[in-house]
């Protein structure tokens, strides 16, 4: 598959045929993944493959319970690693700069980076991915049962395997809604309604079509699109949590030294 279709027809895949995927193909997506751009070519990230049942099956929960979790054949999780540099930084007599916040930031960008070059290299073999938010929001309980070190932050991971569904492709704003050229244009109202008018009708048709989600819907006071967003499922007291959750983390795992 051509790159540029590769990218066209990216679906999240949810369920996934029992088949292994083969060392050398994994390895293989990896290799092509590990050429994503990196800040400095530090390449201040890690890669941990999951295939072990017991570990996805103990990995379930912290992830929301998404059944693609143990469904799929394997989990991969892309964390932000200055652990490798400041070990070497200290064999070779450098200073330790890396404790930062901002040291979390190049890491968090490069394990994003690499994670969507791994994504385009397994779709295009026939894989399919399916992202999941739960690696940084649960980064703690992620990080503790992958046995993360100090140093290492899961940011990004996604279910990997033979797609057993092809769902239809997902609405996606108006190019012209996210491209801005030369400066940034601050959409009005009228912009914003337009921009958005077909994804409330596809989102709210979708959401609708799946009946524990409408059962759902129809016992809240919940009356569009936007509202499913803000008070089904990315509340502010749970974004308030996960915020703290990723903040602790980071303090533990030797990124928040500012001084």
């Amino acid at each position: 598959m051509d790159v540029l279709n590769a990218l066209h027809q990216h679906r999240s895949i949810r369920q996934y045929h029992p088949d292994a995927v083969d060392s050398t193909l994994l390895e293989e997506v990896l290799s092509a993944g590990i050429r994503a751009s990196s800040s400095g070519n530090m390449q201040s990230y890690s890669i941990v493959v999951t295939q072990d049942p017991a570990l996805k099956q103990a990995l379930f929960e912290p992830h929301m319970e998404q059944n693609m979790v143990v469904d799929a054949p394997v989990l991969v999780t892309f964390c932000a690693d200055f652990r490798r540099m400041r070990k070497w930084l200290k064999l070779s007599n450098a200073p330790q700069n890396f404790d930062n916040f901002m040291s979390f930031m190049i890491g968090a960008i490069d394990a994003t980076l690499v994670s969507q070059n791994v994504a385009l290299a397994a779709e295009a073999k026939g894989l399919g991915v399916c992202y999941m938010g739960s690696t940084l929001a649960n980064c703690d309980q992620i990080g503790e049962l992958l046995k993360l070190p100090e140093g290492v932050v899961p940011v990004v991971g996604f279910s990997l395997g033979y797609p057993a569904e092809t769902p239809e492709l997902r609405d996606r704003l108006p190019l012209d809604g996210l491209v801005h050229y030369e400066t940034y244009h601050d959409h009005s109202d009228e912009e914003i309604r337009a921009m958005y008018s077909e994804r409330e009708q596809a989102g709210w048709a979708r959401y609708m079509s799946y009946p524990s989600l409408k059962a759902m819907i129809e016992q809240s006071d919940v009356e569009n699109l936007a509202q499913i967003y803000t008070k089904l499922k990315y509340t502010k007291e749970s974004h308030i949590e996960f915020s703290q959750t990723v903040l602790d983390y980071l303090e533990r795992q030797g990124f928040m030294h500012n001084q």
